[in-house]
């Protein structure tokens, strides 16, 4: 029997490098780019490498930059009839720049482009209905129109026995932003699969270590989480399991996409019939 889909909405953009180190861009410098982008749309492509049937829900500019998305996501095997082009809005953009210390600096420009209006459309509605797990972004949950697309997403696809995972993808200033963390924490109460990075584990709850903030969250009904700490691998919670992966040793060229490749890969594989542990071990080589 085939597999029903996974379904992710949200950003779609490129992303447009800085080739040197430094700080901002307060001059002028060398660009590399356009590089197809967007946290839903990389942890989507993610599925289709490893053979699962995909879609997504989101919307590009009728312009070059939404071309070489459409282009990547439809030859990887993604599902693309839900994304719409506007034709009054740019694909969106991301400017980035590392940091002497490896941090980066961005300039974006998401919200008021094409996916800033992504609307469930008769072909995204379509989608949905047919969608075995539907995965939310944080990092879409920026506009009270994208985060009424993603509730009422969340409710179709669990209405059909589908499942949710959530990745918050989320800074820590985000949760100023108004019904930003009310928001998380109405995606929070509804998923199956949690998968925080780094501090977001206890960002979202009130405990003080991971262990605690698992136990806390688990209580709230999670069936699962998923703690990515990056070069120090991964740890899995349930009610009655804690398990540590270490990651693979590798050189840090840029960690782009990193957790959404891990997400895709570990929840794929889970719904794929495999164990934990082996879920687990091959999200860390992919992420």
């Amino acid at each position: 029997m085939t597999a029903r889909p996974i379904v992710t909405l949200g950003e779609i953009l490129v992303e447009i490098m800085a080739d040197e180190v430094g700080h901002g861009f307060l001059s002028p410098l060398r660009l590399l780019g356009p590089f197809p982008s967007g946290a839903p749309a990389i942890f989507i492509d993610q599925v289709a490498k490893l053979g699962h049937p995909c879609g997504i829900i989101s919307a590009v500019g009728d312009d070059d930059f939404g071309r070489v998305n459409l282009e990547r996501l439809r030859r990887d095997g993604v599902d693309v009839r839900a994304v719409a082009t506007d034709t009054e809005r740019p694909t969106g953009s991301a400017f980035v720049r590392y940091r002497p210390d490896g941090e980066r600096d961005f300039v974006f420009n998401v919200r008021h482009s094409a996916s800033g209006h992504t609307a469930l459309t008769p072909p995204a509605r379509e989608l949905l209905a047919g969608g075995g797990h539907f995965h939310v972004m944080g990092s879409s949950l920026f506009s009270e129109g994208l985060v009424r697309a993603v509730r009422e997403a969340v409710e179709i696809v669990r209405g059909g026995g589908g499942t949710i995972s959530f990745d918050p993808n989320i800074r820590k200033e985000m949760l100023a932003s108004s019904g930003m963390r009310e928001a998380l924490g109405w995606v929070l109460r509804h998923c199956d699969i949690f998968l925080p990075s780094g501090p977001e584990l206890t960002l979202l709850s009130e405990a003080k270590s991971d262990d605690a903030a698992a136990a806390e969250l688990l209580a709230l009904g999670i069936g699962a989480v998923v703690a990515k700490h990056g070069s120090d691998g991964a740890t899995y919670y349930d009610r009655d399991t804690r398990l540590h992966v270490p990651a693979f040793p590798a050189e840090a060229l840029d960690p782009t996409g990193a957790g959404d490749c891990f997400g895709a890969t570990f929840v794929t594989c889970r719904l794929g019939g495999r164990t934990v542990q082996d879920s687990l071990r091959y999200a860390a080589a992919s992420g």
